[in-house]
């Protein structure tokens, strides 16, 4: 924990709430806000010195890279450019949604998004508060579950707020996540699909590889 103050826990509809996230992360701190899986805690992605952050307020180890939420299909470009069409038709079926693919990142993503791997994880969630401050805050938020590594992903406000209020400017509460579940994680090499996590998509439902 940190010597900082509390941060500020506001209720969605509250007045420019989402303008007043949106100019705390360009200005480097780190906001919670719910997601259609759980609550998550961001930091701009242009913005590395707020990303190592992350990594202190939930005590994260360095070798697990942070995971992008982004806002709409033409950031996977932006983040990925090496995605193919192949892959564009897989995420259409499930995004928005809880699924995180992971793809080789953009050369101009910190250290601090990618660690070692030369990757980054992608998701469009299917939230609409969590959409609009995403695109707000410039397509793309750097972002991993609000709560202390290893204790249970925080699916209010209350739960996230009281894990990293000295940690995060700001909380915004929309009730519980409808969700409730970590989005599963899969990587792509080639046409080969590997699950690095199951979570809000049962692994049954994915293909093993990509459909021409």
């Amino acid at each position: 924990m940190t010597d900082r103050p509390q941060g500020d826990l506001l209720p969605a509809a509250a007045p420019n709430v989402i303008a007043r996230a949106s100019k705390l992360l360009q200005s480097g701190e780190l906001i919670v806000f719910p997601t259609d899986t759980v609550y998550g805690v961001a930091a701009a992605v242009d913005r590395p010195d707020a990303v190592a952050r992350l990594y202190v307020a939930k005590g994260r180890p360095l070798d697990r890279p942070i995971p992008v939420l982004i806002s709409d299909f033409s950031q996977v470009a932006r983040l990925a450019p090496k995605s193919d069409a192949r892959l564009e038709r897989l995420l259409m079926q499930y995004w928005p949604g809880g699924l995180t693919v992971v793809l080789e990142a953009a050369d101009w993503l910190p250290r601090e998004i990618v660690g070692d791997t030369g990757h980054v994880g992608l998701r469009i969630p299917d939230h609409p508060l969590a959409l609009a401050l995403i695109q707000a805050a410039g397509g793309a938020l750097a972002t991993t579950s609000a709560n202390r590594s290893g204790e249970p992903a925080a699916t209010n406000a209350r739960d996230a707020f009281e894990a990293l209020a000295h940690e995060a400017a700001l909380v915004i509460d929309d009730g519980p996540s409808p969700g409730g579940v970590n989005s599963t994680v899969i990587a792509v090499s080639g046409r080969r699909i590997s699950i690095l996590r199951e979570g809000a998509i049962p692994a049954g439902e994915l293909p093993e590889t990509l459909q021409d």
